[in-house]
């Protein structure tokens, strides 16, 4: 840190619409997974923290869900994580997919954001996919949709104006403390972590087969006794029984496979040998019970 300057540190709440990048854009500036991705909206439940520690600043980052209109229970708790995290943070990133038209959805979420009083900056995402005359133009369209204290563009797959956006947010960020550790990237509990990697296997697997209608609980993670192992068991839950034999597949060869994929990253993320068990089972329309949404700890 230069002498003389002060070390700055805040919160960073990252919306947008469902499929607009926020969970890559988050990987990317955390330089590790710390939130799934998948092409399927509503991908995100948890409000996922990424630490960014500079020599002169730390930046908080918040993973919310994106903005959609609600249709049960679950798409009301998660609107609501939206609006929360927007009152609670230092500074917003209002990401917007320039490979698609700035719409309806959009407006929504500036008009949204007018309640709030908090420096928007934003971020037009995908460039890697357009030339550069429609980045000048998609920047444009962007300025126009919003009074943004800064626009940038960039590209959260490639990495491409991450850096300058980190920088730029910094400025933002009121003089504080480092709120976590410098080596820590993010605040989240292993069993979320883990429920969230086997709950992205068992979404890219199915497609769309099974949409939204997967959650996952990890029901015992606990090193073996006598062995440099870590045992853990997970369900995963669906709405229906024909949801349930699409998971286990013929002969369990699906179930089989979304265990395997899962635990290759899990294993890195617990520093271990992992044994995981995992089985399917049905909660009827679940998404509309809150209280088995309390359950999965979506807050």
């Amino acid at each position: 840190m230069d002498e003389g300057s002060e070390f700055r540190s805040g919160f960073v709440g990252i919306i947008g619409r469902p499929n607009v990048g926020k969970s890559t854009l988050l990987n990317r500036i955390a330089r590790q997974k710390v939130a799934i991705t998948s092409d399927k909206p509503q991908t995100t439940r948890n409000r996922i923290r990424a630490v960014v520690t500079t020599p002169d600043s730390q930046l908080v980052f918040v993973d919310t869900p994106g903005f959609h209109k609600p249709h049960d229970a679950l798409g009301e708790r998660l609107n609501s994580m939206v609006l929360g995290t927007m009152r609670d943070v230092d500074a917003i990133v209002f990401l917007l997919d320039g490979a698609q038209t700035i719409g309806k959805g959009d407006l929504f979420i500036a008009g949204e954001l007018g309640k709030v009083d908090t420096p928007v900056v934003g971020v037009v995402n995908k460039i890697d996919l357009l030339d550069g005359e429609k980045v000048h133009s998609q920047l444009e369209v962007a300025r126009h949709l919003y009074n943004f204290a800064e626009v940038l563009a960039v590209s959260s797959k490639q990495g491409h104006n991450v850096p300058a956006l980190e920088e730029a947010l910094g400025r933002f960020m009121p003089p504080g403390p480092r709120y976590f550790p410098e080596d820590m990237v993010s605040d989240q509990p292993e069993r979320t972590l883990v429920a969230e990697l086997i709950r992205e296997k068992a979404l890219e697997l199915t497609r769309d087969e099974v949409p939204h209608s997967v959650a996952v609980l990890i029901e015992g993670i606990a090193p073996r006794p006598g062995a440099d192992l870590i045992d853990i068991e997970a369900v995963i839950y669906v709405e229906r029984e024909s949801q349930k034999g699409i998971i286990v597949g013929k002969g369990g060869r699906m179930i089989k496979e979304i265990g395997s994929r899962a635990r290759r990253e899990i294993e890195p993320l617990l520093g271990n040998q992992v044994f995981l068990s995992l089985r399917a089972k049905v909660e009827k329309d679940w998404s509309r019970n809150p209280e088995f949404i309390r359950r999965l700890d979506y807050s």
